[in-house]
């Protein structure tokens, strides 16, 4: 019953130094004395990083969840450095254009895909997929079914 009574205290004590430390870099820099203690120099992006949740639309107030939808796809090409520097060179070009539209450059073996938007409906990406075709830039633009980010 002794055993069962301090695991109790260990584990509450425990669970209120978590509560009262923010994240791992401030619990390792606390002052215990006797064990000296650990300073660490880092800039202050990578502080607010730690135990925060990774959006991957690049805008931190924003939550997505993902749902099978539509993407206009801008790019294929293959698995080259240059494949690789035109997907990138793509999007970019299409930001300059359409700069609230979404653009995801992304290796899926064995090809440098870059593909646009975010649509639930074909009708949203056929719209989007016209745009980009008047504008006279882009050779190869199609429709494909893929994972797209809904903002919350």
């Amino acid at each position: 019953m002794k055993k069962l009574g301090l695991l109790l205290i260990a584990c509450f004590a425990f669970a209120a130094i978590s509560v009262a430390q923010n994240n791992i870099v401030k619990s390792l820099e606390r002052n215990v004395p006797g064990q000296g203690k650990v300073s660490i120099h880092q800039d202050a992006r990578i502080g607010a990083l730690i135990g925060s949740e990774y959006i991957p639309t690049g805008s931190d107030d924003r939550k997505v969840i993902k749902s099978s939808g539509y993407r206009v796809q801008v790019y294929a090409g293959n698995n080259t450095r240059q494949a690789k520097n035109e997907a990138y060179s793509v999007a970019s070009n299409i930001k300059e254009r359409f700069p609230d539209l979404p653009v995801y450059t992304s290796f899926n073996p064995p090809r440098w895909l870059c593909r646009a938007g975010d649509f639930r409906s074909i009708e949203e990406a056929d719209a989007m997929m016209r745009q980009l075709r008047t504008t006279g830039a882009f050779k190869e633009v199609s429709i494909v079914k893929d994972q797209i980010n809904i903002p919350l």
